[in-house]
């Protein structure tokens, strides 16, 4: 079962974690420093307010503390992982199985040529190279739990809930319409139809230049026949008005389960 799957997932990032903070009780206190002086740097560790000079001869504790700059930074990344989980965790409602595609049902035999399963095919599709947006990569901060590092903890919540329900999906893939170039966030294969769907997520609609953008986009998809509810998937977010895993949930089985 899904449910089983992200729950061992989610005891895993919590011993990783837990080794990691074990791991900074023992470092030295305080973070490093690193400023360019000509040709070389200087390393300065700094702790409550105060930073002191760190020599060549102690450079191990400089050492030490770029190692715990890496840990730290790594244990942000898990947590936030952890914390993606736990939304659907808090959330999950068992999805049945529809009495018709049951495997013993009257029906199936009647079915096959429309029921298509997660197959080999649509895993090597999403394995396939694809030209992909390479512009900002340092905003590619997000790790989820399908090995895909995305931009948002809203983006991060969608590939995490089409990853554990098994819909195949690319992140960023380049799509031409006239003559540019977009990068829908989540380019979609239906797991039955094999139709291609788009998933857009808008997150930040209470900025008016954001979201002037944002509907010059949506006219261009409309203008080349991917139309919002048909083949275009939207969901807007504001500060006040963030996106949830209860809402991703409903649009996931309300166009592909």
């Amino acid at each position: 079962m899904i449910y089983e799957k992200v729950k061992q997932e989610y005891d895993k990032l919590s011993i990783n974690i837990e080794e990691i903070e074990n791991k900074l009780r023992s470092m030295p206190r305080g973070t490093l420093q690193c400023i360019q002086d000509g040709k070389y740097h200087k390393w300065y560790q700094c702790d409550n307010g105060t930073r002191r000079y760190i020599s060549n001869k102690n450079r191990e504790l400089a050492e030490q503390l770029a190692f715990k700059k890496i840990l730290t930074d790594q244990l942000s990344n898990l947590k936030q992982e952890r914390t993606a989980i736990e939304f659907y965790l808090r959330h999950h409602k068992p999805i049945q199985e529809h009495e018709i595609t049951n495997q013993r049902s009257p029906y199936r035999e009647l079915l096959q040529s429309y029921i298509k399963p997660t197959n080999i095919r649509h895993q090597e599709w999403m394995r396939e190279d694809y030209p992909k947006n390479e512009k900002y990569p340092e905003h590619l901060i997000y790790k989820s739990t399908s090995g895909n590092t995305v931009r948002s903890k809203s983006e991060l919540l969608i590939d995490m809930m089409l990853h554990i329900n098994k819909i195949p999906f690319r992140y960023e893939c380049a799509l031409q319409l006239e003559e540019i170039v977009l990068f829908p966030d989540f380019t979609i294969m239906h797991p039955m139809t094999e139709e291609i769907f788009y998933w857009e997520h808008f997150g930040r609609m209470d900025e008016p230049g954001y979201c002037k953008n944002a509907c010059s986009k949506i006219r261009l998809y409309t203008a080349n026949d991917i139309i919002p509810t048909v083949n275009l998937i939207m969901t807007f977010e504001t500060k006040d008005h963030p996106l949830n895993t209860e809402k991703i949930e409903n649009i996931i089985r309300e166009y592909f389960l």
